[in-house]
Formats: structure tokens, C-alpha cells, sequence
């Protein structure tokens, strides 16, 4: 059984999550973390952000294996009970593939986020964009924040 990352647990208003203290996160609440053969890295969404999408119900890519990518760039989509979202990369490098379980399983986007539930790989770097897990609290607090007072001018 392989080890468990550590994580940093979070909590704010409604919104409960344990964050991989390993990881690298995108202001647009995507994760990249680096694999142990090289520079290739696995992609995300948070879990903040598979709950705004709702279940997720389908997915799809855009580019080719071995393609050209670089931060910014529509790579494909995701859509869930509740929203259809673009999936933006967070790498530099080339296209290593998405995560063929998610064609009989795409409910392990939601289920299991920073696990099984991974999209895509990057052969390359992550974007320098990309924060460590302390930043990304920042940027949760903020999205939550904003979100309340919505709610509370309603």
C-alpha cells in the first residue's frame, strides 16, 4: 500500500477539505503535482472546484498526445451536474496523456480528486502561476469570501 501524502486540512464556511501539502495549485483551482520519473507532471481539479461543477457526468480532450502545451491553453473540458468548465493547462511542455480510467469513471473526478481522479499529464514544468498549498489557502479564502457576499446581498 503506498503512502499517504501529507495534507494541510481546511475548513471555511461550508467548505471542508484536505489539501496535498505536496502539490503545486492554480488560482483557477486546478493541482499539478510532480511524478517520481521525471519531469512529468499529473493534473487536476480540486476539490473546491469539482464542487462547483457538481457530479461530473462527461469530459473530453482537445489536444493529441505528445502536443504542444503551455500555461493558459484550452486543453479540454469537464462538465458536471451543475456546470461545463474548459480545462486550462498548468504545465509548459508536452501533452502526456489523459487518465484513460475517467472513460468508464468519470465520477472519480469528484470522488477522488487528488487521487484516482487526476485528468492529464505534462511532460515538462508547471506554471509558474502555480502556488504551494499555503498560497492556495490564500486563494480559497478569497473565492469564499466572495462567494459569501453574494449570499449575504441576496
Amino acid at each position: 500500500m503506498a503512502d499517504q501524502p501529507k495534507t494541510l486540512f481546511y475548513k471555511r464556511a461550508q467548505f471542508v477539505t484536505h489539501l496535498p501539502m505536496d502539490y503545486l495549485y492554480s488560482p483557477s483551482h486546478a493541482w499539478i503535482a510532480r511524478e517520481p520519473q521525471g519531469p512529468v507532471w499529473r493534473v487536476g481539479l480540486t476539490k473546491f472546484a469539482t464542487r462547483m461543477l457538481g457530479e461530473m457526468v462527461d469530459h473530453g480532450f482537445e489536444v493529441r498526445d505528445g502536443a504542444a502545451v503551455e500555461p493558459g491553453q484550452i486543453v479540454g473540458w469537464v462538465e458536471g451536474f451543475k456546470a461545463i468548465s474548459d480545462l486550462y493547462c498548468i504545465g509548459r511542455g508536452k501533452f502526456a496523456g489523459s487518465n484513460e480510467t475517467l472513460r468508464d469513471k468519470v465520477t472519480l473526478i469528484s470522488k477522488d480528486p487528488y487521487g484516482a481522479g487526476w485528468l492529464y499529464r505534462v511532460k515538462g514544468e508547471a506554471d509558474s502561476s502555480c502556488v504551494d498549498v499555503h498560497g492556495y489557502r490564500a486563494v480559497l479564502d478569497s473565492a469564499i469570501d466572495r462567494i459569501l457576499e453574494k449570499q449575504g446581498s441576496k
